[in-house]
């Protein structure tokens, strides 16, 4: 037997005792202290009633129903007191019985309902002291109903929190697919993109030109090693979490991408034959990790498009740092929507759900005067101020 059961035991024998000193021990006292004693006794159940709600109500209807029989006190007793001291001890019925009804299964809760139904009304239509039978019974029901009432409040509003949890987890389980999905996308669709480039640019000159081959070849190597290293990462990512290790217990990973790293971007779509004009303005400075991010995979995309679909050798990239805002621009004079699956693929719906996640607004289309644009313009948080006695 553990403590704390034996604990639990333990009040549920005092509660006993309790109730035999007030119905044995005190016959002098009025039916109003004996309801007083037996409600305030029925906190000697708590252990029990977390344990074993149901052998709590026994001990309960024990309890107040011995209360209730006892020997009656001498000489006369007002209608007043006699309806008290009856409330006053199945009203620690009652509390028993709202906690059955808010925590136990659907049967349980019927039986006990039943079972302390039966008793109360049955004891208090035999036993019951003077007149107004009628006035205890309405009084008996009423309190069991108002306690069967609150547990079954109580049950619905943890139900409905046990639900609304569980659609918070498939919320979070479902924006971390679209996440990773995103990224998976971003990194692969990029990587292959410049791959089918090289190799294609390696197969033709490969008789002709073997230095231009050898160069085609370095680079589908590069792009191809730094898409395993980020899809390792990604994976052992998952890995970890799937298997519960915590953030301070994971292998240290490289860094996530960011603004820092499009200089290297437009190098490597350079190297796939699409010269990247590269302009930044305004005051560089640090942005958050998930705007620097998203402005790094929203150019990847845009530039994979262009090399698979815009059929032109340059573009350009202007990327602006505003008070308020961050910009991002990518234009190219290729040709525009009207290129090979430019309608199809999840490069520009993956965009959008980057930027309308930071709150920002992102437009892609083709130019009036040809060619597309992409534009996506990040909100950025406001400066923290430094108080004057601080600087």
């Amino acid at each position: 037997m553990t403590r704390t059961k034996a604990v639990a035991w333990a009040g549920g024998g005092s509660y006993l005792l309790v109730v035999g000193l007030l119905v044995g021990g005190a016959p002098r006292a009025s039916g109003t202290v004996h309801g007083v004693g037996a409600l305030l006794a029925v906190s000697l159940l708590a252990g029990v009633v977390r344990r074993m709600p149901l052998s709590a109500l026994a001990m309960a209807l024990f309890g107040s129903t011995a209360v209730v029989v006892g020997p009656p006190s001498p000489g006369p007793v007002s209608l007043t007191a006699s309806y008290q001291g009856q409330f006053l001890s199945y009203l620690a019925v009652d509390l028993v019985l709202g906690f059955i009804v808010a925590t136990c299964v659907r049967r349980a809760s019927i039986v006990a309902v039943a079972v302390s139904f039966a008793v109360q009304f049955l004891v208090i239509g035999v036993f019951t002291h003077g007149d107004g039978l009628a006035v205890n019974e309405v009084i008996a029901l009423l309190a069991m109903a108002a306690s069967c009432m609150a547990g079954q409040l109580s049950r619905e509003r943890r139900e409905h929190a046990v639900v609304l949890r569980s659609q918070e987890v498939a919320e979070a389980v479902t924006a971390e697919r679209l996440r990773i999905a995103r990224e998976l996308h971003d990194m692969v669709a990029h990587s292959i993109g410049i791959i089918a480039i090289q190799a294609g640019v390696g197969s033709r000159v490969i008789q002709t030109q073997p230095a231009e081959a050898r160069e085609a070849l370095r680079a589908i190597e590069a792009t191809s090693r730094e898409t395993l290293s980020g899809l390792r990462r990604t994976l052992v990512s998952l890995r970890q979490a799937d298997r519960g290790v915590t953030v301070s217990e994971r292998s240290p990973l490289a860094p996530s991408p960011g603004l820092a790293d499009v200089e290297r971007l437009a190098a490597a779509t350079a190297g796939a034959g699409v010269c990247v004009d590269l302009c930044f303005s305004g005051e560089q400075r640090l942005v958050p990790a998930d705007i620097d991010l998203s402005v790094y995979r929203i150019v990847q995309e845009a530039l994979t498009n262009v090399v698979r679909h815009a059929g032109i050798g340059r573009c350009r990239v202007a990327i602006g740092y505003g008070d308020e805002e961050l910009s991002v621009e990518i234009v190219d004079d290729g040709r525009g929507a009207t290129g090979k699956g430019s309608a199809q693929g999840f490069g520009i719906i993956g965009m959008r759900e980057r930027v309308g996640l930071l709150g920002g607004r992102l437009s892609a289309g083709p130019r009036p005067e040809g060619g597309f644009r992409v534009t996506a313009r990040l909100p950025l948080p406001a400066p923290v101020a430094v108080p004057m006695e601080a600087r």
